[in-house]
């Protein structure tokens, strides 16, 4: 029970992480319709923001982490007004090809100016010492994430149901030509829309580097690409399956390989069989709606 008990523990908090990036992918193509293949990237951003304010401009780690999600929120909101504004009316395939040069772009644009040598996230003792539960030994930092992402994820859902711009929001993923003849500032909607989305992933970016402290500028690409399945099998386009769909996505990886351990070299794998399953039962997700085409 013990041994199952950390598990356990160990999936709630990877799922949590996978959620809170998820989140960013699945509030940009609700509002959008657009898959932001950049958001990988934006996350790896983050956690270089972190890494350089601790270390390079010896910032207390609580200051640099509130300007990292700070810093990666406008970075999303630079590559919406850049890449994405200029093609809002362009055929999708425009928009789904910027995306891509968007995340090549900053893969490259780190190379760069941070280098291609992997270097190790700054270790905070208040996240990651070990804690010792009865006969479970866990880093503080696997019993942290869920209540932080939980609790960011509650604040995420009083801003969408019961604020102006959480309506305004929902307006305009509801109908975007609609929303703009009511009124409603489309520009600033979807701007805020890619600010928060981009800062959940700053956070993640930070409880991820203290998880799997080795930051590269690749280090985004499978992340991402995890994330984007686990807001497809939450329905991709809502808020809440996706939270489910990253909390779904890390039990299946961290439970499967502690029941097969000799399967731990095939763990990124398990998503992909874990979509197609998903796909071929739930087309929509397990809480996506079935779109109707606009006449």
């Amino acid at each position: 029970m013990a041994t199952f008990f950390q598990h356990l523990t160990n999936a709630l908090s990877v799922g949590s992480l996978y959620a809170l990036i998820a989140i960013g992918y699945t509030m940009v193509y609700g509002v959008l319709r657009l898959i932001n293949f950049a958001h990988g990237e934006i996350f790896m951003m983050g956690m270089y923001f972190a890494f350089f304010g601790i270390t390079l401009f010896l910032m207390p780690w609580y200051v640099s982490f509130i300007l990292t999600v700070l810093l990666t929120g406008l970075l999303g909101v630079g590559a919406e007004r850049l890449a994405y504004r200029p093609l809002r009316s362009a055929p999708r395939i425009s928009v789904l090809i910027s995306a891509i040069g968007v995340s090549y772009f900053l893969q490259n644009l780190a190379t760069v100016i941070f280098g291609g040598r992997p270097m190790t996230f700054p270790q905070i003792p208040l996240f990651t010492d070990v804690v010792q539960l009865g006969a479970v030994r866990l880093q503080r930092l696997a019993l942290l994430v869920p209540v932080i992402a939980g609790g960011l994820m509650v604040l995420l859902m009083f801003l969408i149901k019961r604020t102006k711009t959480g309506m305004a929001m929902r307006a305009v993923a509801r109908d975007y030509d609609a929303a703009s003849l009511m009124g409603i500032d489309l520009n600033k909607t979807i701007a805020i829309t890619f600010f928060i989305g981009s800062a959940l992933a700053g956070v993640g970016a930070i409880m991820w580097g203290m998880k799997y402290p080795q930051i590269s500028p690749t280090v985004g690409a499978m992340p991402g690409i995890k994330c984007f399945i686990a807001a497809v099998l939450g329905g991709i386009g809502n808020t809440v399956g996706a939270v489910l769909g990253g909390l779904l996505l890390g039990a299946v990886e961290i439970l499967l390989v502690a029941a097969w351990p000799q399967l731990s070299g095939y763990r990124d794998a398990f998503a992909f069989v874990l979509l197609i399953a998903v796909l071929l039962i739930k087309p929509t997700g397990l809480m996506g709606e079935k779109a109707t085409e606009k006449v």
